[in-house]
């Protein structure tokens, strides 16, 4: 494996990494902390609130460090410190100290988007398939907190699905400030290079760059608020939903001589895990397709499978609500890297980490801003309201994306 491949599996492993930690808790609290700690579902997303608002409020200090300082030196950082905060976690004996834990977790998760992403959208040409790539690792570490955290809770408890993942992570960035030693320590060097290949552009490119700006951040929003509502509540939904087909599929599994009696919570992870991991594969068309039509049609197509499928959510129940899962999981899972391919196409090279952080701000505040409605709208109305929420928000993405122009048009750059 060539150094540039080295390289891209270690930024994949970030984004594994960055989305399987901000989501241990969203299984834990809806499979066993609601009893062992006596509180409801509801009460507990409270605590994990803070942590997403965490994991926005950073990244534009992150991003602002990394053109600062070194991109390289920050994922190095981001490993260490995320691993570390997971295990401190672990020790949490009540609500408001796995709070605490989770904000932690939160201000080094902030770190991986607008510093991975502007290494992948700095180093790499076909952007969509390499943004698509590394968004399919980003959405196997959602699936995989859920998978994984379901066989902890069966075996060996929750405690140590927050230990191990977190040693893990401490080793890959050890590993990882190894193998991008030279990038840290000449990192000045090459912000100078980037910065003099920027030209200054015409009126009419800042005009449109200003609507396309708008566009990205409005979609950035309310995309971020169905992905936060259906990602961290999947869990609780087939819990509640397709906890009859979970024990089924252990009783069955048990009488054909598979040790899986009683694995309800394992069962119900694996369900989380097949959604998740099957519908990020739409990151690789969505991939595909950026790089050959650009992002309009594309955005407009994701839109219309959410509409579709939140519609039809409402009162499905087993197998069916799986299924209907899949098709809405789909299309949430396959905008990911829409906004992150226009961001890299028009940001200069100097600001892009900043530009990052910025786009995550506003992502990853909608991201804790969904928490509470979650909370809200489940105790109040239960699940089928929030599916028609979903619904109405995916309606408002398709309306503003097609106001984007065919292409996205790109900062010139100077000539050697």
């Amino acid at each position: 494996m060539n150094r540039d491949r080295t390289n891209f599996l270690f930024l994949n492993l970030g984004h594994f990494f960055d989305h399987f930690f901000t989501l241990i808790f969203a299984t834990v609290a809806a499979l066993t902390l609601s009893r062992e700690w006596g509180l409801s579902y509801g009460e507990l997303l409270k605590y994990a609130a803070p942590g997403f608002f965490a994991f926005g409020l950073f990244s534009l200090p992150a991003g602002w460090l990394a053109d600062k300082w070194s991109r390289e030196g920050m994922m190095a950082v981001f490993f260490v410190g995320i691993g570390v905060a997971s295990i401190a976690t672990s020790f949490s004996q009540t609500p408001l100290q796995a709070g605490i834990g989770l904000f932690v977790i939160g201000v080094f998760a902030a770190i991986y988007h607008p510093v991975g992403l502007a290494i992948v959208t700095q180093r790499w040409k076909n952007t969509g398939m390499r943004l698509a790539v590394n968004g399919v690792w980003g959405n196997l570490g959602v699936a995989s907190a859920a998978l994984v955290t379901g066989y902890f809770i069966d075996h060996g408890g929750w405690r140590i699905a927050f230990v191990v993942p977190g040693m893990l992570s401490i080793i890959v960035g050890i590993l990882y400030a190894m193998h991008q030693w030279h990038e840290v320590t000449h990192a000045q060097a090459a912000r100078a290079r980037v910065a003099a290949s920027d030209v200054p552009h015409p009126a009419d490119y800042k005009a449109l760059l200003m609507r396309i700006s708008i566009i990205v951040f409005v979609t950035t929003a309310v995309s971020s608020v169905i992905f936060q509502s259906t990602t961290f509540a999947l869990p609780k939904i087939f819990d509640e939903r397709a906890r009859g087909f979970a024990q089924d599929m252990t009783a069955w599994l048990s009488a054909s001589g598979v040790p899986a009696q009683g694995d309800v919570a394992t069962m119900i992870g694996i369900f989380a895990f097949a959604v998740f991991a099957v519908a990020s594969l739409a990151q690789l068309v969505v991939g595909s397709m950026l790089d050959r039509f650009g992002p309009r049609i594309v955005f407009l197509m994701a839109a219309t499978v959410q509409i579709v499928f939140f519609a039809v959510m409402p009162g499905l129940r087993e197998g069916w609500a799986i299924a209907v899962a899949l098709g809405f999981m789909l299309g949430a899972f396959g905008q990911i890297p829409i906004n992150d391919f226009m961001i890299g196409k028009m940001a200069s090279g100097p600001a892009r980490a900043r530009v990052y952080g910025v786009r995550y701000v506003v992502s990853f505040t909608a991201l804790a801003a969904a928490l509470p409605l979650i909370s809200y709208v489940y105790g109040a109305y239960g699940f089928d309201t929030l599916f028609r929420l979903m619904a109405v928000a995916a309606a408002i993405i398709f309306v503003v994306t097609a106001c984007l122009p065919s292409r996205v048009p790109q900062p010139v750059v100077a000539s050697a």
